[in-house]
């Protein structure tokens, strides 16, 4: 039986629950409602269906917090947001053009690379220079229309860093709160964007508000290192459920 949008009862269930607990790791890490999300909508949806209600959600979420992300956010932010906003077109052209099964394999590939990045021995608390700030902008716009995932190249940059949460958070979130709107600009101009698409990122929104406002509570109750041990277990799970699809 059909319910919305064409998915059964049983699929919008696991989409709800999917959606909470991903929106409840995004209020306590700072990242990870695409990265869990999309696997396991693409389970039911097309990869690019996947990526654009992620990208809603993360939208939505982040103009409800945008005067505190602002406030919090390095201005490094501000210089990888500006190229994810110039390479989140191409990312989403190319998933349009990719074989899913490819599609699947990249992504595996990028969370595992992450994933490594974030085992390196901690940096200074010093911004990094142009190259390695532009390349991660660069790679977080690709990702961000190719998966909607613009975290992997942005966590291990602000996670990586003895730099506190209070820092790292704000500014992570501000980069996907524009990037998500990057990708559904980009979305609509390449005909992405459908009713079908809409219609379910609302129905999935008010899951985020309660997973975000929960994991925000916990956030504030835990020390740095435990935050970054969370961030770290959750790029794991992120990585180890992308190699998963492949099999």
């Amino acid at each position: 039986m059909e319910w919305i949008a064409g998915l059964t009862a049983i699929q919008i269930a696991v989409a709800l629950i999917t959606t909470l607990a991903a929106s409840f790791v995004r209020g306590l890490a700072g990242f990870g409602l695409a990265i869990l999300l999309v696997p396991v909508l693409a389970l039911a949806l097309t990869p690019v269906e996947a990526v654009m209600i992620a990208n809603f959600l993360m939208l939505f979420i982040g103009l409800l917090e945008i005067r505190r992300l602002v406030r919090g956010a390095e201005k490094s932010a501000w210089v990888i947001s500006g190229l994810v906003v110039l390479t989140t077109a191409p990312g989403l052209i190319l998933l349009s053009v990719t074989p899913p099964d490819l599609a699947r394999l990249l992504i595996a590939v990028v969370a595992v690379v992450a994933f490594g990045l974030f085992l390196l021995p901690e940096r200074p608390a010093d911004v990094p220079g142009p190259a390695q700030t532009g390349i991660t902008g660069i790679a977080s716009g690709i990702l961000t229309g190719f998966a909607g995932m613009p975290g992997p190249p942005v966590v291990p940059y602000y996670v990586g860093r003895a730099i506190p949460k209070t820092i790292a958070k704000p500014s992570m979130l501000l980069i996907f709160t524009v990037a998500s709107s990057a990708a559904i600009v980009s979305g609509f101009a390449i005909g992405a964007v459908d009713q079908r698409i809409i219609l379910l990122s609302a129905c999935l929104f008010p899951a985020v508000i309660l997973g975000n406002w929960v994991g925000g509570l916990a956030a504030g109750k835990i020390s740095d290192t435990a935050w970054r041990l969370f961030t770290g277990a959750v790029l794991l799970a992120a990585t180890a459920g992308s190699l998963a699809r492949l099999f």
